[in-house]
This record gives C-alpha cells, sequence and structure tokens, in this order.
C-alpha cells in the first residue's frame, strides 16, 4: 500500500470514528430527554425513540458529519437545492410512527421556510429496522424514485398512522400506494423494486447510518448536528437557522 493511499485510509477512519462518536454523545444525551406525549404512544414505540423534549446534541458539528451530504443534483431521494446552505439527512423507516409524525407535522413546515427558499436541503436515507415489511417499503421508495415519484410515496406511506407488520406495508398495499402517488408504470416499479440496485442503494443507506451508531429512527444530522427523535418543529427550525448563520445566510 502506498503512502498516500495508507494516509487516506488512517482519515477515513478516523473521520468514521468522529462521526461514530458525536452520534453516540447525541444517543446519550437524548436518553435522557426522551418522553412520550401521549399514553396512546406507548404501545406502539418499543425499540424506538420518542418525542425528545430538549435539543438532543450542543456540540458543534465537525467534517466527518458534514460530509455525509452527497449534494447530488440526480438525487430522487432529496429535496431542495443541491447547493442549499443547509443539509439536513434524515435516517427514517416508513413503518416508524414517529417518523410518521415528523412527515406529517414538521416536513411541511420546513419545506415552506427553508426548502422553497433556497436554504435547506432534505436527503433522506433508507434506515429499515422494523422488519420485514419495513424493508419492502424502504424498496418501493428508492423504485418510486426512479420515476421521480418518491416524496408522492413518501406522502402517501405517511399520510396516516399505519399498523406494523400487519399487512399495511404488504406487496399489494405497496403498490396501491404507487398508484396513489402517481406512478404511472406499475410494472417498472415492481421491477426496480425487487432490482439488485435497490437492495444495494437501501444497504448503502443503512450502513452510513449503522456506521454513525444510528439505533433507532427518526435520526437527523442537520449540518452535522446530530438531532434524535420526532422532536417539536421549532427544535428543527432553531438547528436549521443557527446552521445557516453559520454558513452566512
Amino acid at each position: 500500500m502506498s503512502g498516500s493511499t495508507l494516509s487516506s485510509s488512517r482519515r477515513s477512519r478516523r473521520r468514521t470514528i468522529a462521526a461514530a462518536a458525536v452520534l453516540a454523545a447525541a444517543a446519550v444525551t437524548a436518553a435522557f430527554a426522551l418522553t412520550l406525549d401521549d399514553s396512546d404512544n406507548r404501545n406502539e414505540t418499543a425499540g424506538e425513540p420518542a418525542v425528545v423534549t430538549e435539543s438532543a446534541v450542543p456540540a458543534p458539528a465537525d467534517e466527518s458529519l458534514l460530509a455525509l451530504a452527497r449534494r447530488d443534483p440526480s438525487d430522487a431521494l432529496a429535496v431542495g437545492r443541491a447547493d442549499a446552505p443547509v443539509v439536513m439527512i434524515e435516517y427514517s423507516d416508513f413503518q416508524c410512527p414517529f417518523c410518521g409524525r415528523f412527515a406529517r407535522e414538521t416536513k411541511p413546515e420546513l419545506l415552506r421556510s427553508y426548502v422553497d427558499k433556497g436554504i435547506l436541503r432534505i436527503e433522506w436515507r433508507n434506515f429499515p429496522v422494523f422488519g420485514e415489511e419495513s424493508e419492502q417499503a424502504a424498496l418501493a421508495g428508492w423504485a418510486a424514485g426512479q420515476q421521480k415519484k418518491f416524496w408522492e410515496f413518501h406522502d402517501v406511506a405517511y399520510s396516516k398512522p399505519r399498523e406494523r407488520n400487519t399487512g399495511d406495508f404488504g406487496a399489494e398495499n405497496l403498490i396501491a400506494m404507487a398508484r396513489e402517488a402517481g406512478i404511472a408504470d406499475i410494472e417498472r416499479f415492481q421491477a426496480d423494486m425487487t432490482s439488485d440496485k435497490a437492495r444495494s442503494a437501501v444497504q448503502r443507506d443503512r450502513e452510513e447510518g449503522y456506521v454513525l451508531g444510528v439505533t433507532s429512527t427518526p435520526a437527523f444530522l442537520i449540518n452535522g448536528k446530530p438531532i434524535l427523535g420526532a422532536q417539536p418543529t421549532d427544535t428543527f427550525e432553531e438547528a436549521v437557522e443557527t446552521a445557516a448563520k453559520a454558513a452566512g445566510r
């Protein structure tokens, strides 16, 4: 191995370790702040974070986390300008009820206030953690993206609370969601969903999350600042505005 290759490998390992350490610190901090906001959620949230009522991490972002933003203009699973000063990376599972809450209550506000104004870019990462239906939903979301309908599919999938692993995300229902999302070529959707490219794309996202220490959903990075759980909208707004100011906007 050449000296330059060895040096690059060492830098990569250091970045990975640093990123994982920051997100692990976020998880520890969030663990003390977790609270359920109503008793109805108690039966559906085992194994995932509840609503976090305090800012999860006071630590500043570092370059290893900032570098995770892909900023690919052709990324169908992203919304917002590729050169936006703030990038929010979202690790989510379509069966996660708190991911659904974020999608229904917070994301529309972020789209109106920041994405539409060119300040924020949101990059989705598939992070299925709740079994086979989560996996299939992630593949379906990627397949929807191949026809430029990922966000439409996303909105349909999260349009209401759904039962986990009871068939709500079974094959027939995923096709019905695809139709509702306006996906024209259902045969292509099904083929894309079962393709090696789909599996590789989902696995890439999941591995990225695991390397960072993500163990539950939703988890976010806003210009490298980790935020865990479906926190109140103003928590995200504060993080976006702080990041935008730091970026000179």
